[in-house]
């Protein structure tokens, strides 16, 4: 039995649909099953700021997506404090890891474009370790130019991948998507930030304890000072849900 679709909740103005991780990975498996397309963004606060300053990033997500998942502490908080039912966080990494998992599973082909040069070939070997069985079909780095496109969608649809994991950091990833959606073939297209470099062992993620306590942030302070200025999003981010209550 298919799953019925969840009504999208608005977080200032931006769509998010509030799945837990379960529902989310059966209703992408089930997208699979139908051979029906999904535009999957996971939309930490850092995301739900820049649509504000942004329009066509906005419109990306209320009218592209096809799913906008609460990935981060802050957007499940802004959920719940604007009086919405939020089960949880549907955080990015965490969903590829799953969906992974779940092509191991059911063999669905991947497909991993971007990241640095040797990136993604990395996040496939430890794919391939940690899910036997999952089929990887094709890697290609994030550095190209415009004219490069064309060739990278025919690798991609060539590849006869079902789902597509593109990490050329947001809001670029899904602009791009967005821009060649109707020439893509896989069925599920996600964007999924540095996910490739943490598959990889070239980040490192918050330690457990910290991810449990909605320390993320303040772990990727610590190891990226540089997004300092990126993080004052966050305290915006706040400010604006409680004013809009």
């Amino acid at each position: 039995m298919l799953m019925e679709k969840i009504t999208a909740i608005q977080v200032l103005d931006v769509p998010v649909h509030p799945y837990s991780m379960d529902a989310a990975v059966q209703y992408l498996d089930d997208k699979i099953q139908e051979q029906k397309h999904s535009f999957v963004v996971t939309a930490n606060a850092e995301i739900i700021m820049m649509c504000q300053d942004d329009a066509e990033y906005k419109n990306i997500l209320t009218n592209v997506a096809d799913l906008v998942l609460p990935d981060g502490a802050g957007t499940v908080w802004a959920g719940r404090q604007l009086g919405y039912a939020v089960p949880e966080r549907v955080a990015g990494f965490d969903l590829f890891n799953r969906l992974l998992n779940l092509a191991a599973e059911k063999g669905y082909r991947v497909f991993f474009f971007g990241a640095s040069p040797g990136i993604a070939e990395a996040a496939k070997k430890k794919a391939e370790s940690l899910y036997s069985g999952v089929t990887v079909v094709g890697c290609r780095d994030g550095y190209f130019k415009d004219s490069d496109n064309k060739s990278i969608i025919d690798a991609i649809n060539n590849s006869g991948a079902q789902i597509l994991f593109i990490a050329l950091g947001a809001p670029k990833q899904e602009k791009w998507l967005q821009t060649h959606l109707q020439e893509l073939k896989p069925y599920i297209t996600m964007g999924i930030g540095g996910s490739f470099d943490v598959l990889a062992g070239k980040m490192e993620r918050a330690p457990l304890w910290m991810q449990k306590y909605s320390l993320e942030w303040l772990f990727r302070l610590y190891k990226q000072p540089s997004r300092f200025t990126r993080m004052l999003a966050l305290p915006k981010f706040v400010i604006k849900v409680i004013c809009s209550k």
